[in-house]
């Protein structure tokens, strides 16, 4: 049973630019049995835009998920826990809380992001 962590980029890029979803990503949320998405990730676009860095519309966003049978992970008190155990491979606090989430449930963290890949065997890099 494949189950999944889309990172904020791949969220946003599912929904506003699908044509960055590389195919291997593409087939991969598609074979999962479950995907997840982070509170963190809606809390992440959300800053973004206010800060003009990204078009978005986070509730939109809300929206969709629950039309593609994406399942929210609520940011828990251990996920946070977990994110002072992790080595400073990576400074941004979204993406560590991200790593933190997916080792703790467990989860598989689907990200482009190479620099997430040393945290755990669970990270997939597309």
């Amino acid at each position: 049973m494949q189950r999944l962590l889309l990172d904020t980029h791949i969220l946003y890029w599912w929904f506003y630019e699908h044509q960055k979803v590389s195919q291997e990503a593409f087939e991969v949320i598609k074979s999962a049995d479950e995907v997840f998405f982070s509170a963190a990730s809606i809390w992440e676009i959300a800053i973004k835009v206010r800060l003009g860095k990204m078009n978005a519309d986070p509730l939109k966003i809300i929206h969709w998920t629950g039309q593609n049978d994406f399942i929210e992970l609520p940011v828990l008190s251990r996920h946070g826990a977990v994110v002072a155990t992790l080595p400073m491979h990576h400074s941004d606090p979204f993406d560590r809380l991200l790593v933190a989430q997916a080792i703790s449930e467990p989860l598989h963290l689907l990200t482009v992001d190479s620099k997430l890949k040393p945290y755990s065997e669970l990270v997939i890099q597309v």
